[in-house]
């Protein structure tokens, strides 16, 4: 089944966008694959301001976003999959919605459509692969948004 989540961003985006809000994505710096400006991550998540007058060429795919940014000047590529998505939120006045945190993909289970090895009916137990770690939550709070100015 194809997820709803690419559907529901791509929904909320042109609802600000509409409305004359600065639409605002929170994503899982931590999440594999992905191509972010890591010097901006904060506390595993970095925020970006993906308003039409913020990024050029904004792609939102149902297996990819992507765009260009400046950073302190610099332009970058920025893609990583709706995934790693945990909140998509207007500047103005926090409207938005949250996500739940996905789990990370695996060499057992790959991430989406792709390519991947062949392995042996009994594979060696020293082959299999790890999860990498979800990255630990401090104190037992809950996440909370916050509004980026």
């Amino acid at each position: 089944m194809i997820s709803n989540r690419p559907y529901i961003i791509r929904a909320m985006y042109e609802w600000m966008v509409d409305n004359g809000w600065t639409p605002h994505v929170q994503v899982d710096a931590l999440y594999p694959g992905i191509q972010i400006p890591q010097q901006f991550v904060q506390e595993g998540v970095i925020v970006f301001n993906i308003a039409p007058a913020a990024v050029v060429g904004l792609d939102m795919d149902n297996d990819s976003f992507a765009f260009k940014a400046r950073f302190q000047g610099v332009e970058q590529v920025v893609r990583f999959p709706p995934e790693a998505v945990l909140a998509i939120f207007a500047r103005e006045n926090g409207q938005g919605m949250p996500f739940p945190r996905e789990p990370y993909p695996t060499e057992d289970k790959p991430a989406k459509a792709g390519l991947s090895a062949v392995k042996d009916a009994e594979p060696d137990k020293a082959e299999k692969a790890e999860a990498p770690a979800k990255p630990a939550k401090k104190g037992g709070k809950k996440p909370t948004l916050s509004v980026v100015k």
